[in-house]
């Protein structure tokens, strides 16, 4: 019982770790971009587009290791 609630309470941590650190990138990610693409648009491009996929490819590879 207590390995099961342990385990449910470090699952909430790394969850809510997880979205503040992504909720961050999101949120500064406009100025990331607009940066980046001041000196190239494509790398601006790359730049949002890598953001948005890190936050799908962390929960991937978390759920992959938990199996």
């Amino acid at each position: 019982m207590t390995s099961d609630r342990n385990e449910t309470r470090n699952t909430a941590i790394a969850a809510a770790i997880i979205l503040l650190a992504a909720g961050s990138a999101l949120y500064f990610m406009p100025k990331i971009v607009l940066a980046i693409g001041a000196y190239s648009p494509v790398l601006g491009f790359a730049a949002g587009v890598a953001i948005v996929l890190a936050f799908f490819l962390i929960f991937w590879v978390r759920s992959r290791l938990k199996k």
